[in-house]
């Protein structure tokens, strides 16, 4: 029991296979109701496709647990209508500093530029955001989402998976088309196929205190090298709604894990950390370890895996939720495609392709900042405080300082998804990049991001929509015809487009200025807001060519 949060309790229901002695089935099932399973069933319900969720509990996630949700995660939450509610609830922040002993040696911004719709990063407890997950998931209609509902055997088969779902009134047996494991970190599902991580456990162990106090610091992340309150480790604070402060205590191996959440263990070193006399309350304690470990392969037939089911990272550098998220974005989308016929099941397997390789990007990382935290040697130790030292002086050392390189979207610059470049551009939204934001004035809109998503889009440049010649509208209307239709976004200083196309004022410039574009310029958005394509000139047949390689048509 939390006393700034109340749990809730979901209500479990007979389901209709026990109560009528009868098989199921349903074109997709999801097990696990944690953020990333309900944001893949989200996701489809959207679209369409009615879901089953499968939860072996009744409640959401106890204690804090993932708490820091980046800016690209909050752009793929807007889309599934939990965005808004999560930044007014959380605590938003864009500076995180480091600290090496009682010195400040470091401070970083992680949106420097203006005019973005959401901040670099927000703290919230992980059981608000499972919370609104299952409230919209409820208001779709239809997510059927049955809690108590235990998976203890899967059978995949070439054209289905079986599974036998254990409830409080007995057993029972359904198949489904395709089935998405996100039953956590331990994956019972992963362990009943025989598949396995792989990866690295690090030898060091966290204490995570969620603490209830009234103080003024800011919003912001901070992390100490050998504070004098807790010498020779490390320390992170971080504030979350309801005024609970998450502080990370660094303990190393040796110490028992038990006698460390001991309360008289904890008070004492939350008492050194303030150094006054503050009332605080000690809400939710626990331990972790590292570990960076992933799937070989993602996709098993029929069975496709996301979250910690598929990848394990250190929670340093908020790289857990927010990288599943993005797994199910990547996903999402190509099932809906493969399911309705448009596309070979071979785009699968660019999901595991491209998520194995934001898999690897946040295990690289992850590993880096874990080894420079904990040191592994007397000569590593003075090389991380000698870097430490000058840090403080010298932008070089700033450069190699390492309390966690915070989560950021993949740059899927390699996929074979994309479509090469044929013109010169400037700037970094290349073939396969994450997609900038920027203010726009459109009808229901005011940023690009909630104009986009979900399906293809090609956003055509010109300063004056109204002086669009007919050829160049028809074009771009002719672009919604096809097995895949491509929605025809454009993009202007002033004017509204002809013939019912949707226009996008770009009124500070700011699309302008980070596509870089020129009159006549096109990008072809994917439907998770990546770059597939982009041209200096207009060409339906180019464009169509890009997204049949989108989509493994080609």
């Amino acid at each position: 029991m939390l006393s700034t949060y109340q749990y809730p309790k979901y209500a479990y229901r007979r389901p209709l296979e026990v109560a009528e002695a009868r098989d199921g089935h349903y074109p997709v099932v999801v097990v696990g109701a944690g953020p990333v399973g309900l944001a893949a069933a989200i996701d489809l319900a959207m679209q369409g496709t009615p879901v089953l969720v499968l939860d072996n509990d009744d409640t959401v996630s106890i204690g804090s647990r993932g708490v820091c949700y980046a800016k690209r995660a909050l752009e793929v939450l807007d889309r599934l209508g939990c965005g808004e509610e999560m930044v007014a609830k959380g605590v938003s922040w864009n500076v995180g500093r480091t600290f090496f002993r009682e010195r400040e040696v470091f401070n970083f911004n992680l949106c420097p530029e203006p005019d973005h719709h959401r901040p670099g990063m927000i703290n919230l407890q992980q059981y608000y955001l499972e919370e609104y997950l299952v409230r919209r998931a409820e208001e779709l209609g239809n997510v059927d989402l049955r809690w108590k509902n235990e998976v203890i055997a899967v059978t995949p088969g070439a054209d289905k998976v079986g599974l036998r779902v254990e409830t409080p009134d007995g057993a029972y047996t359904l198949t489904c088309d395709w089935l998405i494991v996100g039953d956590g970190a331990r994956s019972p599902i992963r362990h009943m196929l025989g598949l396995e991580v792989e990866g690295k456990i690090f030898m060091d162990r966290f204490l995570i205190a969620d603490v209830v106090m009234k103080a003024d610091y800011p919003a912001e992340r901070w992390f100490w090298f050998d504070p004098p309150f807790h010498p020779g480790q490390s320390v992170l604070l971080h504030k979350q709604a309801d005024n609970v402060w998450r502080i990370d205590f660094q303990l190393g191996w040796n110490v028992d894990p038990e006698e460390e959440k001991r309360p008289e263990k904890v008070i004492p070193r939350i008492r050194a950390m303030l150094g006054d006399e503050r009332e605080f309350e000690l809400e939710w304690v626990s331990i972790y370890t590292f570990q960076c470990r992933r799937m070989n392969d993602f996709r098993h037939g029929r069975v496709l895996f996301v979250g910690d089911a598929a990848h394990q990272v250190s929670p340093f550098g908020a790289r857990g939720a927010n990288s599943g998220i993005q797994d199910t974005d990547n996903l999402v989308w190509k099932l809906r495609l493969v399911m309705d016929g448009k596309a070979p099941s071979a785009l699968l397997d660019t999901y595991s392709a491209e998520r194995t390789f934001g898999a690897d990007e946040n295990i690289m990382n992850s590993t880096r900042s874990t080894d420079f935290i904990t040191p592994k040697s007397a000569v590593s130790k003075t090389f991380r405080n000698a870097v430490l030292d000058l840090a403080q002086r010298y932008p070089f050392a700033r450069a190699l300082v390492n309390s966690g390189r915070l989560s950021v979207p993949c740059f899927l610059t390699e996929s074979r998804l994309n479509t090469p470049d044929a013109d010169t551009f400037a700037g970094h939204m290349v073939p396969g990049a994450p997609m900038e934001g920027a203010p726009v004035h459109t009808d229901g809109a005011d940023w690009l991001l909630q104009v986009l998503g979900n399906r293809f889009q090609l956003l055509y440049y010109v300063e004056d929509a109204a002086a669009l010649d007919a050829a160049t509208a028809g074009a771009l209307t002719g672009l919604a015809d096809g097995a895949i239709p491509v929605q025809a976004l454009v993009v202007a200083a002033r004017g509204n487009a002809p013939m019912g196309l949707r226009t996008v004022i770009d009124g500070k410039g700011r699309i302008r200025e980070r596509y870089d574009l020129q009159p006549g310029t096109c990008y072809l958005a994917r439907p998770d807001q990546h770059v597939a394509a982009r041209w200096r000139t207009l060409d339906a047949t180019r464009v169509r060519a890009a997204v049949a390689r989108a989509t493994c048509n080609a």
